[in-house]
């Protein structure tokens, strides 16, 4: 079986026929694209859609069969150890980034995953370039690589608090005032700069959006503070930044714009209802696989030969 789509197949007598749904999830997920060179704005990316393509029920099933096929594809992507797979996530807070990660990856292979939440620089990390810390997290050859949080708060936190920038101590930057506009379209350069570099070195990148509405926000934090278990989730600093909601739409606005790739995309996912989410996240690293089309190793006629002379002493024994 060559692709996810087959391996999905495989279980549909299992749970019911559901080819149209597989096709309705691709065809949806398609349109969360950023294409490089295109306008973009913000406003015209739902975080809720109210005609979904089917029901919740529907969806879980679709994502617990992806996961599925993932795993598989997980095996030979590692074994086949030619390239490395970046997953970048960037939301808002209470945006459902842990669950995403949670729930997608749930059904791989740790040994191959490795998960980075970039928090607050170091005094360490501010005495080199910016993107010093993010080189030391990238992923080897084989593996997957997931940053909860990445590269991009140098161009969203500290686009909406320029004070930041300071601390990274840059000749020519001596107040806030000179961190303009220039300064942010060279940094959007030095990342597109950084991913190209990855991509033509063999590494996979997809990046994504968890599109949150203030309101759904509200509701999940409020969550946070009343249900004693999710009470360490919560961040009074979160508050503070909400207030800044705007400045962030459009930060992440320009960003999104200036970096998304046809080398390294930006999806920008609804992310409301969290099952529906995880499900376009999950598609759409399916499809990647599928265009990868990694494959187990083939052995050469020595290899072979080896290998069923190592079976028949096993046999004897």
């Amino acid at each position: 079986m060559s692709s996810i789509s087959e391996i999905i197949s495989t279980d549909l007598a299992e749970y019911g026929e559901i080819k149209d749904q597989i096709k309705a999830i691709k065809k949806f997920v398609s349109k969360l694209e950023v294409k490089e060179g295109k306008k973009f704005e913000l406003k015209k990316f739902k975080t809720n859609i109210s005609n979904k393509p089917f029901e919740k029920v529907e969806g879980e099933l679709l994502l617990e069969l992806g996961l599925k096929a993932l795993s598989v594809f997980q095996d030979k992507f590692y074994a086949e150890g030619k390239r490395s797979f970046l997953i970048v996530l960037q939301a808002m807070d209470a945006a459902g980034k842990d669950g995403a990660i949670k729930y997608v990856m749930g059904g791989l292979n740790p040994q191959g995953v490795r998960v980075t939440s970039f928090k607050v620089p170091s005094k360490e990390e501010l005495s080199h370039d910016f993107l010093w810390r993010h080189y030391k997290a990238l992923p080897a050859k084989g593996e997957i690589g997931i940053f909860n949080r990445s590269h991009y708060e140098n161009v969203l936190v500290t686009r909406v608090h320029p004070e930041y920038i300071l601390n990274e101590h840059i000749p020519g930057i001596d107040s806030v005032d000179d961190v303009n506009e220039k300064f942010w379209e060279n940094r959007f350069k030095h990342i597109n700069h950084f991913e190209k570099t990855l991509t033509d070195s063999g590494t996979v990148i997809l990046k994504f959006f968890l599109h949150v509405s203030k309101d759904i926000q509200k509701e999940r934090l409020l969550e946070r503070i009343e249900e004693k278990g999710k009470n360490w989730k919560f961040s009074s600093g979160d508050l503070a930044e909400r207030k800044l909601w705007d400045n962030y739409m459009s930060a992440y606005e320009q960003m999104i714009s200036a970096t998304s790739t046809k080398e390294a995309p930006w999806f920008v996912l609804p992310a409301d209802d969290k099952w529906f989410a995880r499900l376009c996240m999950s598609t759409i690293i399916q499809n990647c696989f599928d265009d990868m089309n990694p494959k187990y190793p083939k052995l050469n006629l020595f290899e072979e030969a080896e290998i069923l002379k190592c079976r028949e002493l096993l046999l004897k024994d």
